[in-house]
């Protein structure tokens, strides 16, 4: 009679494991396969899809770096201000803050490949007729700050699709590696348009650097659909929606439990946290080469730290990788992931405070923004731990969070500038916000899923 018993029990635990990954399997990314197939993409499909989102991204950053690069040319054509300048150029974070909630919210329900082709498409050929807008409006400062203000908006989905992408066809010990290296393509995209823009720049005038990264991105959106589609239309309908809106119901993702999670929090916290100082950093740092050695070489500052922040990035991903697969707890590599991005890169930002030498500057500003790129591995990646079903979403919540708050950090900073004429405030702020996010995740983050609470009625409903 026991060993029926105990029979019986087994059976009954081994339905209900079974009832519960039949329920995961029906939304997206699992642990394990059952019988219905791998969801994961193989190691040589998922290096192709590494290396075409990898250009991806680097074309998506010469559509974005293209507009500041060609400003002071703009505006000597146009007779723009400084203050008019601003507002051009502002107006893209206006517009990419908008839509990354709702390019993850989609992304998790129809695929994050369908919201990548049709926003870079959409950018694509908005970034290459910015010149004809400009030259047929009446009142070009208007219609390019508006043009600005839509690449913001389509540009603002690339990153919340990518994590929602990732989250379900990368396997958990592959994730930071993938997710570094096509995080690469911000450092490659700037360092492209910031070479071949600025000769173009030189050679042809200011419309042939929209031409060039706006024509180039769509045929990167050509290349996705044709090869990696395979011609499949990347068309988004109300049904699609609403059928994938059934499936997260019988998953009863919790959103009003969600966000009462610690570990969400802390990977929240910590993202605005990297997010906002990186901005400063990125924002500030030519500046304060400029003000502090007025004889340096804006290649020099301009480059450099982008060279080292490459290699920083592939090797935090590998790192990462590595340790997981050699058997280390998935939430303690994401710690020490953030810890080398917010507390080791706090220190060579302090020590910029003390700098007196050129050569001592670029190196700690190589260091630290080198570092920072190791959050690709950490609280980037952990979104994807915690919540595969909603990663997207969840991503599009950080992000926008980190960009809201890294304009007004951005603002921020120049009135400290001002108001102490010390860069060592600045740099005080940063090490001190990236300290407290640190602390955040450190204490609370986590690498256990918290976003599926499988229905209690239907392990009830099973008999034997």
């Amino acid at each position: 009679m026991a060993i029926l018993q105990k029979h019986i029990k087994h059976s009954n635990l081994e339905l209900v494991e079974d009832a519960s990954l039949l329920v995961l399997s029906e939304v997206g990314p699992q642990n394990k396969t059952g019988e219905t197939g791998d969801p994961f993409w193989s190691r040589p499909v998922a290096r192709i899809w590494t290396l075409v989102l990898l250009i991806g991204t680097c074309l998506l950053y010469c559509a974005r770096v293209a507009m500041p690069i060609c400003a002071v040319a703009m505006a000597d054509q146009f007779k723009w201000s400084k203050k008019e300048s601003g507002i051009a150029l502002g107006s893209f974070f206006w517009g990419y803050c908008l839509t990354q909630v709702l390019g993850g919210y989609i992304s998790d329900r129809v695929g994050g490949e369908k919201v990548l082709l049709l926003s870079a498409t959409a950018w694509g050929c908005l970034t290459a007729f910015t010149p004809m807008i400009a030259h047929i409006s009446s009142v070009p400062l208007l219609s390019l700050t508006l043009s600005r203000f839509l690449t913001g908006l389509l540009q603002g989905v690339h990153f919340p699709s990518l994590a929602s992408l990732f989250s379900q066809k990368v396997r958990e010990n592959e994730r930071a590696f993938i997710s570094s290296t096509v995080g690469t393509g911000s450092q490659f995209g700037t360092l492209v348009i910031g070479g071949a823009g600025s000769l173009l720049l030189d050679w042809y005038g200011w419309e042939s650097v929209f031409y060039f990264s706006g024509f180039l991105s769509v045929l990167w959106a050509f290349f996705l659909w044709k090869h990696l589609l395979k011609g499949q239309g990347p068309i988004i309908s109300l049904e699609t929606l609403g059928s994938s809106s059934v499936q997260s119901k019988n998953t009863k993702v919790p959103w009003n439990k969600l966000f009462k999670k610690a570990p969400v929090w802390a990977v929240i916290i910590a993202h605005l946290c990297t997010g906002s100082t990186f901005f400063v950093l990125l924002s500030w740092l030519p500046t304060f080469f400029k003000d502090c050695f007025p004889d340096s070489k804006g290649w020099v500052f301009n480059v450099v730290p982008w060279l080292v922040a490459i290699p920083s990035s592939l090797f935090g991903g590998y790192l990462s990788d590595h340790l997981i697969s050699l058997g280390f707890d998935i939430a303690a590599v994401r710690k020490l992931m953030q810890f080398f991005a917010m507390g080791v890169s706090s220190f060579f930002t302090l020590l910029l405070c003390r700098t007196t030498t050129f050569s001592m500057a670029i190196t700690l500003v190589a260091a630290t923004m080198g570092l920072q790129t190791f959050s690709h591995s950490g609280v980037s990646v952990n979104v994807q731990d915690l919540a595969p079903s909603c990663a997207g979403y969840l991503y599009g919540v950080m992000n926008t969070g980190g960009a809201l708050s890294g304009v007004v950090l951005v603002y921020f900073s120049g009135y400290l500038i001002d108001t102490t004429g010390s860069w060592a405030s600045v740099f005080t702020l940063v090490s001190v916000l990236n300290l407290l996010g640190l602390s955040t995740f450190l204490v609370f983050a986590e690498a256990r899923r918290v976003d599926i609470e499988v229905s209690k009625t239907k392990c009830q409903n099973i008999h034997l």
